[in-house]
């Protein structure tokens, strides 16, 4: 049940990780990947389908890159709309995620 719990709970800032990611710095997926891998535990698999829908939805764009070590990689940067999306998400964030901490103290 935790286990089902937790990963509802990571699905739902899946994006805005994503997002706050790519806000500092354009990223490949799987870079991407292996961060979200060591901050939130988010297996790679997940990330594949969530950057083909970003990029459909005109959140991300992406480019090519030459690499030396092998074929180019894609890489996603931020659109406008995404821009204006993660600052529109990290706010609902954060209000949420102050409602929340007031209640789980008031538990007390």
């Amino acid at each position: 049940m935790a286990e089902a719990v937790q990963v509802q709970l990571k699905k739902g800032v899946l994006e805005l990780c994503v997002l706050a990611l790519l806000s500092r710095q354009d990223s490949y997926a799987y870079e991407i990947a292996s961060r979200l891998a060591e901050g939130i535990d988010m297996g790679e698999g997940t990330i594949y389908p969530l950057m083909r829908r970003m990029q459909t939805d005109g959140l991300v764009d992406t480019y090519l890159v030459e690499s030396s070590s092998g074929p180019s990689r894609k890489y996603f940067k931020l659109t406008e709309a995404g821009k204006q999306s993660f600052t529109a998400q990290k706010a609902e964030w954060a209000a949420f995620s102050r409602a929340v901490e007031a209640i789980l103290g008031e538990t007390k």
